[in-house]
C-alpha cells in the first residue's frame, strides 16, 4: 500500500503555491487571447510554392501594419493559417492578396477567411466565463446533495485548482486562449469531478465498514483500493490526448495541451486536495450516519 496520506501536507503546500503564482500570472500577465475573444480576421492559405515557409509569410504581412500577427503552419508545410488584429479597412484581404502576389507570384490561393468583431468577441468570452461558473456551482450543487457539505467543499477546491493551475501555466507559456480551450476547460472539470466522486464512494464506503479507523489512514485506504481504476482511466485518456497533440495539427494542439494538464492536475487534486479536506475537517462515521438518517 502507498502511503498517501504522509505526504499530504507537502502536497498542501505546493498547490497553494502553484495557486498563488497563477492568480499573479493571471493578474499582471493575463491571458493570450485568440481571436474567438479579442476579435480579429483568419485567414486559411495553401501555397503551391514549397519554398514559401512561415517566417518569409510573417515578414511579409508584417510590413503591412496589420498590428499582431500570428503565421503557423496547418497541416502541411505548404498550408498556413493567419491570424492578425481586426482592420477597419474593408479591402484588406484584397490588399493582402495583392501584396502576396507581388512578393510571391500568384502561388496562394485563400481557402477560409473569418472575421470576428469586438462585439461579438466580448459576448464569447462572457459566455465562456458564465459556462465555466455554471458548472462549478452545478457541480457544488451535485456533491452537496450526494454528500456532505464537507465533501462538496474539498471538490470544489479541488475544481478550482485545476482550472487555476491551467490556466495560470497558459499565462506562463503564453499559449492562445480560444473557444477549444473553454470546450477543454469545462471537460477537465468533469473529469476532475468523475475521479474525485469514484474516491469519496469509497471513502463514504469506508467510513460505514471501519468505525475504529481514523480520516487520514481511511483516506489512504480509499485511494489505494480506488487506484488502479485511476490509473488505468488516466493512463488511456493521457495516451489518445497525446496522440491528439503529436498527430491532430496545429489547430488541436492548444485543447490537447490543455486537456492532458487538466488529466494530470485532475488525478492530483483528486488525491492531495480533495481528500486532504476531509482530512482538515476531521470527517468521522458520524457525517455518515447524519446522512443516512436524513436520507
Amino acid at each position: 500500500m502507498i502511503a498517501f496520506n504522509k505526504y499530504y501536507n507537502q502536497f498542501n503546500i505546493l498547490s497553494i503555491s502553484l495557486v498563488v503564482i497563477s492568480l499573479f500570472l493571471l493578474t499582471f500577465k493575463g491571458l493570450n487571447f485568440g481571436i474567438d475573444f479579442k476579435g480579429g480576421t483568419l485567414i486559411e492559405l495553401r501555397s503551391t510554392d514549397s519554398k514559401i515557409n512561415v517566417s518569409s509569410l510573417r515578414d511579409n504581412l508584417n510590413s503591412m501594419n496589420l498590428g499582431d500577427v500570428s503565421v503557423k503552419n496547418f497541416g502541411n508545410e505548404t498550408d498556413f493559417l493567419i491570424k492578425f488584429e481586426i482592420n477597419n479597412n474593408k479591402n484588406i484581404i484584397e490588399e493582402i492578396k495583392s501584396n502576396l502576389d507581388k512578393s510571391f507570384g500568384n502561388t496562394f490561393d485563400f481557402r477560409r477567411v473569418e472575421n470576428v468583431g469586438p462585439k461579438v468577441s466580448a459576448e464569447l468570452l462572457k459566455s465562456g466565463v458564465i459556462a465555466i461558473a455554471v458548472a462549478l456551482t452545478l457541480m457544488l450543487i451535485y456533491i452537496w446533495i450526494r454528500f456532505e457539505w464537507q465533501f462538496s467543499l474539498g471538490a470544489i477546491l479541488a475544481l478550482f485548482h485545476d482550472v487555476l493551475v491551467t490556466l495560470g501555466l497558459f499565462s506562463l507559456l503564453g499559449l492562445e486562449i480560444n473557444l477549444s480551450i473553454i470546450a477543454a476547460v469545462l471537460t477537465i472539470v468533469g473529469y476532475s469531478m468523475n475521479d474525485t466522486v469514484v474516491i469519496f464512494d469509497r471513502v463514504r464506503e469506508n467510513l460505514r465498514k471501519y468505525s475504529d479507523i481514523k480520516i487520514y489512514d481511511l483516506t489512504n485506504i480509499s485511494i489505494n483500493e480506488t487506484l488502479s481504476r485511476t490509473l488505468i482511466t488516466s493512463i488511456t485518456t493521457l495516451l489518445a490526448l497525446l496522440s491528439i497533440f503529436f498527430f491532430g495539427g496545429e489547430i488541436l494542439k492548444g485543447f490537447s495541451l490543455a486537456m492532458i494538464f487538466g488529466v494530470i492536475f485532475g488525478t492530483y487534486s483528486s488525491i492531495y486536495i480533495a481528500n486532504t479536506v476531509l482530512v482538515r475537517l476531521r470527517v468521522s462515521q458520524k457525517t455518515v450516519l447524519r446522512e443516512d438518517e436524513s436520507n
